[in-house]
């Protein structure tokens, strides 16, 4: 955060403890109310005042998707506001564009980007212009909420090469439900092979389209970083608990040396993991040069951290850890899958390492 940024940390801890609160309400793995979470202004936090929006930016959505973590939430918030909203919100103003904006803000439709969890934006479909018609071609899988979707953004190239965005409807597209070991949250595969396209269902970004590519690749690294950092806090306090009430040969298991030493290697692993997402979240919010870069650190080290920290609970928690009964399982599904969802560990250090090619020389 640059200095002469307000500082809205306090504002920040206000929003999540009310989403912390309000989430706790259900079950963990339990699906949210949808006019619930549009009632609380979740979904119109980056839509313009104009719009019916609070005006907001990024890093506060990335409050929300980090409280979604810790609750282990279900619901189609993540792939609506986390990258839809994102991709409307780089999109030139147009009266299709801002109908939807608004209606994404009331609740009333829930638009899906159709982004390959495992590729890059604009990659995965392409259009063709034949005999003066468009055709839209291509294919993505593990698209985040796709199968609960009644409209699809779907990232493409247009005929010159150019990033834009094509509004379709969902019947037009074949696809099949993925299943994966979260089931806290759906994926779905989407295909296009030939679908007619109107030249007012393309939809040009405000910005360079390669640049906006590159956002919204940002902006989908950082959205997964939030619910692993949210797993983790969830899982670390939950662990602390366990050592303070839970007795061992007539004492409480936390006063044991071996015990403590965990508890605070998570507490490092979470602390760094919390420097890097809020770090990448005010990037992405700024849309800075070094976005991409923030992005795969925050994506590389808290997807990994989750891992670990969850792993680390549910041994110290013991038999009951492998039970149903405790929820661990819950949080270890879903920091498994959102190590290689946008962005593996491996994928990400790549792209940091190719910052210094060239530099030996």
């Amino acid at each position: 955060m640059s200095a002469d940024t307000v500082d809205l940390s306090e504002f920040h801890g206000e929003l999540g403890q009310v989403a912390r609160d309000l989430l706790a309400s259900g079950e963990p793995g339990e699906r949210v109310d949808w006019q619930l979470i549009a009632g609380a202004g979740w979904l119109g936090l980056e839509a313009p005042a104009r719009l019916d929006g609070a005006d907001a930016t990024f890093a506060e959505v990335a409050v929300i998707l980090r409280e979604m973590g810790r609750a282990a939430s279900a619901g189609p918030y993540p792939g609506v506001a986390g990258l839809s909203v994102g991709a409307l919100a780089l999109l030139a103003p147009s009266d299709t564009r801002d109908a939807l904006f608004r209606d994404t803000a009331a609740g009333s439709t829930v638009p899906v980007l159709a982004l390959d969890g495992q590729g890059r934006a604009a990659e995965s479909f392409r259009l063709e212009r034949r005999g003066g018609d468009l055709r839209l071609y291509g294919s993505a899988s593990f698209v985040l909420d796709a199968p609960t979707a009644d409209r699809l953004l779907v990232p493409a190239l247009d005929p010159d090469g150019s990033a834009v965005v094509v509004d379709v409807d969902p019947a037009a597209l074949a696809g099949t439900t993925q299943p994966v070991v979260d089931t806290t949250r759906s994926f779905g595969t989407v295909v296009a092979q030939d679908v007619a396209v109107h030249d007012e269902q393309v939809w040009s970004f405000g910005i360079d389209p390669r640049r906006a590519s590159e956002l919204l690749d940002a902006r989908a690294a950082v959205a997964v970083a939030c619910d692993s950092l949210g797993v983790s806090e969830a899982m670390m306090d939950a662990t602390v608990r366990y050592a303070g009430v839970r007795e061992q040969f007539g004492r409480k298991i936390g006063s044991f040396q071996a015990v403590k030493h965990a508890c605070a290697d998570m507490l490092v692993q979470v602390t760094i993991a919390r420097k890097l997402v809020l770090a990448a979240a005010d990037k992405v919010s700024e849309a800075a040069p070094d976005a991409p870069v923030a992005a795969a650190m925050a994506k590389s080290y808290a997807g990994a951290a989750a891992v670990d920290i969850v792993g680390k609970a549910m041994q110290l928690h013991g038999g009951i850890g492998y039970t149903w009964e405790s929820g661990v399982h819950r949080y270890l599904k879903r920091a498994t899958l959102n190590r290689s969802l946008h962005g593996s560990p491996t994928a990400c250090r790549r792209l940091l390492a190719q910052r210094y090619r060239g530099w030996a020389g």
